[in-house]
């Protein structure tokens, strides 16, 4: 099974993501989304589990969960934007969501991957909305195979 992962859109979706996920089986939005829009373009892709963000404004929020935890392809994931930690860290959000094989965040908008415990995959596409912070817009493909450690990647996109 092959996973999108895309974070902090802030409202905008780069056309480039649409060719990163071409041939994902689904997508997680770690929050800060921005506008109902961006989850329905990337509905058009495949099925998307999202988290609203510290940005998100209240009809977002009554939409989407703080934190979702879903099983896909036997792996535990967990889906949270991190701001709900102060400052996210794989140590972190390990501690806070303990059962989780594979945790996907965002908030920081720099790009992570990191293995923790040596079993626990944490991954942060990076921000893949407008640059900020000096950082260029990324997303991330996780690939999981039952029985396999997820492999996965950071792509980035465009020059901003």
């Amino acid at each position: 099974m092959r996973l999108g992962i895309i974070s902090d859109t802030h409202g905008m979706l780069r056309p480039e993501v649409f060719d990163v996920f071409r041939d994902v089986d689904h997508i997680l939005h770690g929050g800060d989304v921005g506008q109902w829009e961006v989850v329905i373009e990337l509905q058009s892709v495949a099925p998307v589990t999202a988290v609203y963000g510290n940005t998100d404004n209240l009809d977002m929020r009554a939409k989407l969960p703080q934190v979702a935890e879903i099983e896909l392809d036997g792996f535990r994931i967990v889906v949270t934007h991190g701001d709900q930690l102060g400052s996210p860290t794989p140590a972190k959000l390990h501690e806070a969501f303990p059962r989780a094989e594979i945790i996907v965040y965002g908030h920081t908008h720099k790009p992570l991957l990191e293995l923790v415990d040596k079993t626990v995959t944490v991954m942060n596409p990076g921000g893949a909305g407008a640059p900020r912070f000096g950082l260029l817009p990324s997303v991330g493909i996780l690939e999981l195979e039952p029985g396999i450690p997820p492999r996965g990647r950071v792509v980035p996109l465009g020059r901003g």
